[in-house]
Parts: structure tokens; sequence; C-alpha cells
């Protein structure tokens, strides 16, 4: 089992920044991928990276260039820096972790709660 918890989500102007922690629990933190999703109000939950135990990373091509994914297995955290924030980046981010390295929801097993980041024009 792993559980995840999520924080560092806020309210942030245009062109701010925030970076987002996901503290895991459990022994086997270090091999399982990780990553980031979010879900705007009325849509679907949609990737935004992910980080493999080797460190190879993915992105979504909407936060390519602004965020950066990263993590330190011996802290059992995932963040996600996210930099140059637009309007658009406003939704709830969850945290999710699961073993194959992969941008569709269904491949993650466990989940966090989620983390309000709104971005204000």
């Amino acid at each position: 089992q792993v559980q995840l918890v999520e924080s560092g989500g806020g309210l942030v102007q245009a062109g701010g920044s925030l970076r987002l922690s996901c503290a895991a629990s459990g022994r086997t933190f270090s091999s399982y991928t990780m990553g980031w999703f979010r879900q705007a109000p009325g849509k679907e939950r949609d990737f935004v990276a992910a980080i493999r135990w080797s460190g190879n990373n993915a992105y979504a091509d909407s936060v390519k260039g602004r965020f950066t994914i990263s993590r330190d297995n011996l802290k059992n955290t995932v963040y996600l820096q996210m930099n140059s924030l637009k309007p658009e980046d406003t939704a709830v981010y969850y945290c999710a972790a699961g073993t194959v390295y992969s941008t569709l929801f269904n491949d993650y097993t466990y989940w966090g709660q989620g983390t309000q980041v709104t971005v204000s024009s």
C-alpha cells in the first residue's frame, strides 16, 4: 500500500510560480512511477507529468518548458515545480503512483486527495 498526500497548492497570479509536493508512505516508493494529473471543473482528469524510478520523465505538451517534475527517493517525495502559470492551469492537482511508466490515469494504482491550484488573470 502507498498513501499519498499533496501540498503546496494555492492562489497565484498569472506568470507566477508554485511548487507542489507529494509525500508518500511505504518502503517501495523508489520503485514506483510517480505522476501528476489535474482536473478542472467539468473536465476529465488530464495527465501533467510523470517520472520513473530512474528519473526518466514525460510531460503534457501544455506544460512543457514551464513545469518540472522531480523526486527525492530518500524523502519519499515527488515535486512539481510550476512556473509561468496561466489561468488555464487552474485545477485540482493529483499525485499518483503506479508500476507502469505511463501517461494514462488508468495505469496508476494509488492517488492522493488532490490540492487546488488557482491562477488568476
